[in-house]
């Protein structure tokens, strides 16, 4: 391919709209364009690095013995009313009605009518296994979309679907879906980490996320170092704390405070420390009020509580109904003398005597002990953990990275194949249910992680895999010996196999330099006289800025090798 002829319309500034790395160079590199909130065209360049995530995506899918379909994107309402989920899944699904008046979405996932498939065709246990996937445009309803095509409204997405007769054989089909994931993230030359995640909306029982690391991720990663623990903060368990229930130290008493209304506040009017404070948190879990307890210097963990209380969805309550709960105004909350269900984290526990509200104004408790004072509370682990926290599987130390969430496996039991009567006849003539599980992978997604992960002051710095050409070439001359030196070089890589794209332009070199490195171009092949007076051209290394001069009759094979090394694909 040639860059005069070729859409690349590169910018020298960066637009304002653009708050992460990756939506900025790609806007910059010539990518994508937006259209609307969270809805982009992909030009020339960002097309093809999103096929080639594609083919790799597909390639281990097929390997691993999955079989593609495509389902439509548009999903009738009738379906999603079986499931339970289409007042549940909330404004992220956009609803319309065609011309009849019937009601539909646009699909953001696929389980109602994948499983709707499933239960028209599967008769028999022989039927069975199967691993259906599809890339396909998903489109959610994202109330903020934001940082470019990392959360957009609408992106490509593969999601696979397992269908097998009981747990184990489901087991193995997840297993099997594990290993072709961390197939594809290795081939796409990314730095990543599976981690242990909750399900979300999807539901199941148990799932992975695949992240790749990057300082500018917006998600947590907790690992350990001594052993292969890891997981998301929203999963990332809390160690229950050594020892026993302490006894209680002294009488509970209440004390005026007045106009202390955050944690901070109050410790330093009791002169206490933050840790010597329980942190009450009205909740209304599907709209029914709970407190959640954590000590004043933690997080709580909304996703735990969530699982707890077995809610859908759980969000702090509105100060009118903190008043109402509580008796008393917001900022004064406490768990003594609550008529609601009252959730305490595992590690107050350890203190004789803590500081609460009181649930009334300017009025908090001292000498708090919730083994005596509130003995009906449920008793767990409630908050997010924190760096330095002993991992809950070996004991070693929690460390903390950012990542970027771009792939997610479930094992979805019977949520689906139950709600939507997907069944199957045993080999003794019984009707069971299908046990099903759920891969996503987010296409779209990976690319802006990739660059997330890979770049500099200059632009991206793609793996092999993916970049858009593997190989820019760079005469140093409109024409000459150098134009043709470089003209007759890239049509001996294009033979070669090699993804090359030759920068024919009449511009300086060093705009054509500038344009290589935003683009993400990994090899950069230059030809200048001055370099062919001595018969060697110059191979530069994006990765690392390596130069490499070699002899003119062996730089093909040279950048053949290299490629192949490097594991690039060539549309």
């Amino acid at each position: 391919m040639r860059f005069s002829r070729t859409l690349i319309p590169t910018l020298k500034e960066t637009p304002a709209e653009a708050e992460v790395v990756s939506h900025q160079l790609m806007l910059r590199a010539g990518y994508i364009r937006k259209l609307a909130a969270g809805i982009y065209t992909w030009l020339p360049l960002g097309w093809r690095v999103l096929r080639k995530v594609e083919r790799i995506v597909r390639q281990e899918m097929d390997r691993a013995g999955a079989q593609e379909i495509l389902m439509p994107g548009v999903q009738p309402a009738e379906l999603w009313r079986e499931s339970g989920r289409w007042d549940f899944y909330g404004k992220e699904l956009l609803r319309f009605k065609d011309r009849h008046d019937h009601e539909f979405c646009l699909a953001p996932t696929h389980e109602e009518v994948v499983t709707d498939l499933i239960r028209r065709e599967v008769r028999s246990y022989r039927d069975l296994p199967l691993n259906l996937y599809q890339i396909q445009t998903k489109f959610r309803d994202e109330i903020r979309p934001r940082f470019g095509v990392m959360r957009a409204r609408e992106f490509l997405m593969k999601d696979a679907y397992s269908f097998d007769v009981d747990e184990a054989a489901s087991i193995e089909s997840y297993e099997t879906m594990r290993r072709a994931y961390r197939a594809i993230f290795d081939r796409l030359g990314l730095k990543y980490s599976m981690v242990e995640a909750d399900s979300g909306a999807i539901g199941g029982s148990y799932s992975h996320e695949f992240m790749v690391l990057a300082a500018t991720g917006e998600d947590d990663i907790v690992s350990c170092a001594q052993c292969d623990y890891a997981a998301n903060l929203e999963k990332a368990a809390a160690a229950a704390p050594a020892g026993e229930p302490a006894t209680p130290s002294r009488a509970l008493e209440a004390v005026n405070t007045p106009g202390t209304h955050t944690v901070q506040q109050v410790a330093e009017f009791l002169e206490v420390q933050p840790n010597q404070v329980a942190k009450t948190l009205i909740y209304l879990a599907d709209g029914q009020p709970v407190a959640a307890v954590v000590r004043g210097d933690r997080e709580l963990n909304e996703v735990k509580l969530k699982n707890l209380v077995g809610a859908a969805e759980v969000f702090l309550a509105d100060p009118e109904t903190i008043q109402k709960v509580t008796g008393g105004p917001l900022g004064f909350s406490g768990p003594v003398g609550l008529g609601i269900p009252v959730f305490v984290d595992q590690e107050l526990y350890l203190e004789p005597a803590l500081v609460a509200g009181a649930n009334a104004l300017d009025t908090h408790l001292v000498g708090l002990n919730l083994g005596r004072d509130v003995p009906q509370a449920v008793r767990a682990d409630l908050r997010n953990a924190a760096p330095g926290d002993p991992c809950p599987r070996c004991g070693g130390e929690l460390t903390f990275a950012r990542g970027i969430e771009v792939g997610h496996i479930f094992r979805l039991g019977t949520k689906y194949s139950q709600a939507l009567g997907a069944t199957f006849l045993d080999a003794e003539g019984a009707t069971q249910t299908i046990i099903m599980g759920c891969y996503g992978i987010g296409v779209s997604r990976i690319v802006a992680a990739a660059i997330e992960q890979g770049h500099d002051d200059n632009g991206m710095i793609l793996p092999l895999a993916i970049a858009p050409f593997s190989v820019a070439v760079l005469p140093m001359a409109a024409s000459g010996p150098a134009a043709e030196t470089a003209q007759r070089l890239y049509g001996e890589l294009l033979a070669a196999g090699v993804d090359a794209i030759i920068d024919d332009r009449d511009l300086r070199p060093g705009v054509k330099f500038k344009d290589g490195d935003l683009i993400g171009i990994p090899l950069r092949l230059v030809v200048g006289e001055k370099g062919l007076k001595n018969g060697q051209v110059e191979i530069k290394h994006r990765a690392g800025g390596e130069v490499e001069m070699v002899a003119v009759d062996q730089a093909v094979a040279r950048l053949a090798e290299l490629v192949a090394q490097g594991g690039g694909l060539a549309l």
